[in-house]
């Protein structure tokens, strides 16, 4: 039976769907005028110009709530596998599809604000909202919205769970009983504050654990300043076959570079289009270049912070996955993976990098938790309408609560084939609604380019530019939202 998963995963995950997302992105780039490079001003600026609601949250709370979704595991763990298999020039091709991947992001979060209704006096919206209005296909919609219920609540919250008991336990000693009882004691406290308290911890503790997780990585490459020019010829000779060591490995430089990028940034799988469609904007254009934007800061900054603690102390292997053989061998006794970073920061700050990865891991796990939450909500907010919906919400909390303290004291394999396979079942449906899609995106696009030319602070009306079924925005933005107020960045 575990072979027939692990099939169902190897398909669904295989290199059609990795060349797919590669072309999907070169696509939007294209379509839209590579407006990854050009609205990089804008993206910056509308970080804190937007405004909370009763109903909806600013603009830098979603970008923190979809950061909390991104910056996981994979920031440390993924970054390190992919030099661990790909070597160097797999950070080259991380960089690629980041670029790349923003243009994606940008059409799934612009659609999740054109399509965006308000639910129990809450913003919702998502893949299923807009492949319903948007395609007319509700079967399409709802299956989308059970697998990601399935994958985010039940069987990812154990996988990030795990990864926080098993890291304090090895750094700390901390029993994995232990660790389970207070995440689920200051994660239910969380969740059952509702969306708000969400994006309150999230506005916080990304900053946070971002800010000092790249402080680390400075301090690693200020002490090893005079290997600067060595890392990046390095990773840019690696990334084209130029290197002596790594050439023989291009394909799978590009193959875990493209692979490690998109599972990081998850640009254009969906999940972060749900925290889009929660934001206070009078345009989707507005969220949908800041949400374009946390690609950048995910892979550019945290990834990149993970790959160049590991470069620039040289506290790596790579391995050739044909012959099984290293490549080059740095150290030895260490498994693939986060002990890469580990080492790395033990050989500038010997003792602490244990420490360091364990409370890394903690705040990276467990904001993506909460994040996980809040997708599996708005899904069942889709599935589940009227009198029933806040009895399956509580029920929704107990299992996700339940799921994660399962994952922390017992890991299981099957977990993350589950896992996969439903994340994998998100990332087909969603990305074949966004190519069909992207036309009122572009619209979107070029009406707030339009207003913005003529020194105009951009508002959306859906009817004028003959976008159907964006109800929320059929009359425009006409006063639905003066009850918005300033939002204070704690």
């Amino acid at each position: 039976m575990e072979q027939i998963f692990n099939n169902m995963n190897n398909f669904l995950w295989s290199p059609i769907l990795i060349t797919f997302c590669v072309l999907v992105g070169l696509y939007f780039t294209l379509r839209s005028r590579f407006l990854q490079v050009r609205h990089i001003k804008d993206m910056v600026g509308l970080l804190f110009k937007g405004k909370s609601s009763d109903e909806g949250v600013s603009s830098f709370q979603a970008l923190s709530l979809a950061l909390s979704g991104r910056m996981g595991v994979g920031n440390i763990s993924g970054t390190a596998t992919a030099i661990a298999f790909g070597g160097p020039g797999a950070v080259f091709w991380m960089w690629v599809i980041a670029f790349f991947g923003a243009a994606s992001a940008f059409i799934e979060s612009t659609l999740a604000q054109i399509y965006k209704e308000k639910q129990n006096g809450q913003y919702r919206g998502g893949p299923a909202y807009y492949i319903e209005k948007g395609l007319g296909l509700k079967w399409y919609a709802i299956i989308f919205a059970i697998a990601t219920l399935i994958a985010m609540a039940l069987l990812m919250p154990g996988v990030q769970s795990n990864s926080i008991a098993i890291s304090l336990d090895n750094a700390f000693g901390t029993s994995t009983v232990i660790t389970g009882i207070i995440l689920v004691l200051v994660l239910g406290l969380i969740i059952f504050g509702g969306v708000k308290r969400i994006v309150n911890v999230a506005q916080f503790i990304v900053p946070f654990m971002a800010v000092g997780y790249i402080l680390v990585a400075i301090l690693t490459i200020a002490m090893n300043a005079e290997k600067i020019p060595a890392v990046f010829s390095l990773i840019f000779s690696s990334a084209f076959g130029g290197d002596s060591v790594f050439g023989g490995i291009l394909g799978a430089a590009i193959a875990w570079g493209v692979k490690r990028g998109l599972y990081a940034s998850e640009a254009g799988q969906g999940t972060g289009a749900h925290a889009a469609a929660a934001a206070e904007v009078s345009h989707p254009v507005k969220q949908g270049l800041v949400q374009s934007f946390s690609i950048y800061l995910d892979v550019f900054l945290v990834c990149t912070a993970t790959a160049f603690m590991i470069l620039f102390t040289g506290q790596f292997n790579t391995i050739d996955e044909s012959s099984g053989e290293y490549i080059v061998q740095n150290i030895s006794g260490v498994e693939e993976g986060p002990g890469y970073t580990q080492a790395a920061v033990d050989s500038i700050l010997p003792g602490f990098g244990s420490g360091f990865v364990a409370i890394a891991l903690l705040f990276f796990a467990f904001t993506t938790i909460m994040s996980y939450y809040y997708i599996a909500e708005t899904n069942l907010a889709y599935l589940v309408k009227g009198k029933y919906s806040s009895i399956a919400s509580s029920v929704l909390k107990i299992a996700l609560l339940a799921a994660t303290f399962y994952g922390a004291v017992k890991e299981s394999q099957l977990a993350w084939i589950f896992g996969d396979i439903g994340l994998g079942v998100m990332v087909w449906l969603n990305y074949i609604a966004i190519v069909l899609l992207a036309k009122p995106a572009i619209i979107a696009l070029k009406d707030y380019e339009r207003q913005k030319r003529q020194g105009l602070d951009p508002t959306f009306n859906s009817t004028k530019l003959g976008i159907k079924n964006a109800d929320f925005w059929a009359d425009g933005y006409n006063g639905k939202n003066d009850n918005t107020k300033d939002e204070k960045i704690s």
